[in-house]
């Protein structure tokens, strides 16, 4: 029997408007984020360090236009000159600026507070983890095979994205080898604490643990995780028992809202598409700092996209501080 393949319409007058748009408002919503910021305390000798505003605002233009630090010089003395900066500094410095471990906390809050005006029409939201590459490499050796072998290393970011216009809730970066399901906590309860309501969290196999149905019920969602094939049906009467039921009496169901799942994996591909799959940077904090550059800048484009499809308010942008760390 045909299947007819589901599309999704598109409002390209409005679409075609915010592309052409872009990189201005992009700057200008990353100005008004940034308001709320409050500054770290400035060190009691040596020499003074430049404002964290001026920082993340260079960093995440670098990373928005995808230039190398010289051929960046001109977007950065373009946006001096319209007043999105203190004062103009070298474009190589924004390089210096992404090893401060004092813009980690605060990008992180970034990017969940960039998400907030999304609350009214995300409810569905779906974990995964990607991987964006690096230059640098290493060497080990191989027990099953007896040899020595070679690869790349990566910064792997874990992140919550709700599954109506891809934005990013939650990202959190633990190491390259960190595991997916010990991270769902931490992205479920920062996705909760900045005003969105869950309702359905599909997950992938990953997930899939007591402890993870639990927390997801606990703030009133419903875990959509596939269960193993060596998976039992638990206790009579405990939520795993419930969801095993459901997954093996109702599987068409069950995998349609589960489908929502594959939204994550758009978000990732969005990012990455537009702000490089790789990072420039070569230490573990400059390299993690760009990955939440990326993120950031995405979930701002998400936003000015929805501001002009959906009439998303962002005035709560400048309302709420950014909390001293």
């Amino acid at each position: 029997m045909f299947t007819k393949k589901t599309t999704y319409k598109q409002n390209w007058p409005v679409y075609n408007a915010c592309q052409m748009s872009e990189k201005d408002r992009f700057q200008e919503l990353l100005v008004d984020l940034l308001a709320g910021i409050d500054e770290p305390e400035q060190p009691k000798t040596g020499r003074r360090r430049t404002a964290m505003k001026d920082q993340i605002f260079a960093a995440c233009l670098k990373v928005f236009t995808g230039f190398s630090s010289r051929r960046f010089a001109c977007d950065l003395k373009e946006a001096h000159e319209r007043g999105h900066l203190s004062h103009l500094m070298h474009s190589v410095s924004v390089c210096a600026f992404l090893e401060s471990e004092l813009m980690t906390p605060i990008l992180m809050q970034l990017v969940e507070r960039s998400a907030q005006p999304l609350a009214a029409i995300e409810t569905t939201f779906a974990p995964d983890s990607t991987g964006f590459s690096t230059s640098r490499f290493i060497r080990w050796y191989d027990e099953k095979y007896g040899m020595e072998r070679s690869g790349r290393e990566f910064c792997k970011a874990h992140a919550m994205v709700g599954t109506k216009t891809n934005v990013a809730t939650a990202v959190v970066i633990e190491g390259q080898y960190a595991a997916d399901s010990p991270q769902l906590p931490a992205l479920v309860e920062r996705t909760v604490a900045n005003g969105f309501k869950l309702g359905d969290v599909p997950c992938d196999k990953a997930y899939l643990s007591h402890d993870n149905l639990e927390l997801i019920a606990k703030h009133g969602g419903t875990a959509i995780i596939p269960f193993k094939s060596n998976s039992k049906p638990g206790e009579a009467g405990t939520l795993w028992e419930k969801m095993y039921g459901y997954f093996m009496m109702n599987r068409t169901e069950f995998m349609g809202r589960y489908h929502q799942r594959s939204n994550a994996e758009t978000a990732f591909s969005m990012v990455k598409a537009k702000f490089r799959d790789h990072v420039r940077s070569k230490t573990d904090v400059a390299m993690k700092n760009e990955v939440l550059c990326k993120f950031l800048c995405h979930n701002i484009v998400v936003v000015h996209q929805a501001v002009a499809e959906l009439g998303i308010d962002i005035s709560a942008w400048q309302s709420s501080q950014v909390a001293r760390i």
